[in-house]
């Protein structure tokens, strides 16, 4: 096999710094980090104007065009290289050609150019993207792993001890491009969920995030404070991963794929709560979970059912190690 002096046995996890993408990134980067022992390198770069607004295989030189605060992009070259967003596929395209093809370049999402400027690109399957080198997800990439987790059971289980089971774990997000999070509908997630704790005698387990906002939170806490629960509000750790690990039921809304994905990693029963329209791509995610059996949804209503963990992250990271880690 050719070697390639400028290449170094190190997984570079690059992206323009969106936090759902640095982590899909990174996610996938230590998935494949558990096979190899490779460290992994995060990186985050910028793309301005005008260059921004072009087809990214159509940016000349991209790695000359990067804003002045990125990360450096400079031999050696890693064996391989994760991105994910849009904007961050110039610097993968221009990477594969400076490293000769040495470095293996895995795209995440879909990259909105032609899949052959990469050697993998994984794209959610309810974009309907495919190809050879194409590899769909039932989810989305995430930074779940098993050892996060039991590494925040330890951390949160004596806070959530003194509540009566079953613990109902609540990921609650806000409003993106097609829905919108108002008090009122907080108001009714909030009575649906205060009814499920009541009728299976448990209690909540809570955390919103940024997009749930101030007002929102606060309609939350007033609807739900008669039965026991535990409502995150920004003070001390966010309980996010130990929820994950020690819920008994999972209640993920449905504006982000990836909260839901990574719920769905659990293999918890997983209700996701639908408070507007979603968009077509987001739309199909839910029908094709559903229609698996993986996801059902949230009316107040707590039952029992096993499905197989959508662990997408780790059967990607398998294939990256088969085809890539080698010395191209």
């Amino acid at each position: 096999m050719p070697t390639h002096p400028d290449i170094v046995n190190e997984i570079w996890a690059v992206t323009t710094g969106e936090a759902g993408m640095a982590n899909q990134a990174r996610g996938l980067a230590e998935a494949v980090a558990e096979s190899t022992g490779w460290p992994v390198v995060q990186k985050t770069i910028g793309m301005p104007r005008p260059w921004r607004w072009l087809p990214m295989h159509w940016v000349p030189r991209p790695l000359d065009k990067l804003s002045p605060d990125s990360d450096h992009l400079a031999p050696p070259w890693p064996r391989v290289l994760i991105t994910c967003g849009r904007r961050s596929a110039a610097a993968s395209i221009a990477i594969r050609k400076a490293s000769g093809g040495g470095c293996f370049t895995v795209h995440v999402q879909d990259p909105l150019i032609p899949p052959r400027y990469f050697d993998l690109v994984v794209p959610p399957r309810h974009d309907g993207l495919r190809g050879p080198n194409v590899l769909p997800t039932r989810g989305a990439i995430h930074h779940v792993t098993q050892s996060k987790l039991d590494q925040a059971a330890g951390q949160f289980r004596n806070q959530f001890e003194a509540l009566p089971r079953p613990w109902i774990g609540v990921l609650l997000g806000g409003s993106n491009r097609t829905m919108t999070l108002t008090p009122e509908k907080t108001r009714q997630i909030g009575e649906q969920l205060a009814i499920a704790a009541r009728e299976s005698g448990g209690s909540l387990l809570i955390t919103p995030s940024r997009r749930t906002g101030e007002a929102n939170t606060r309609v939350l806490a007033e609807t739900i404070r008669h039965v026991p629960h535990q409502l995150w509000q920004g003070e001390g750790p966010n309980p996010y991963f130990g929820i994950l690990a020690l819920a008994d039921y999972l209640v993920v809304s449905g504006d982000s794929a990836s909260m839901v994905s990574e719920a769905a990693s659990t293999g918890r029963p997983l209700y996701v709560i639908d408070f507007g329209r979603y968009s077509k791509r987001l739309a199909r995610f839910h029908r094709e979970l559903r229609e698996e059996g993986v996801t059902r949804a949230f009316d107040g209503s707590l039952d029992q059912w096993d499905y197989e963990p959508v662990d997408d992250t780790r059967e990607v990271a398998a294939v990256i190690c088969e085809r890539g880690t080698d010395e191209r």
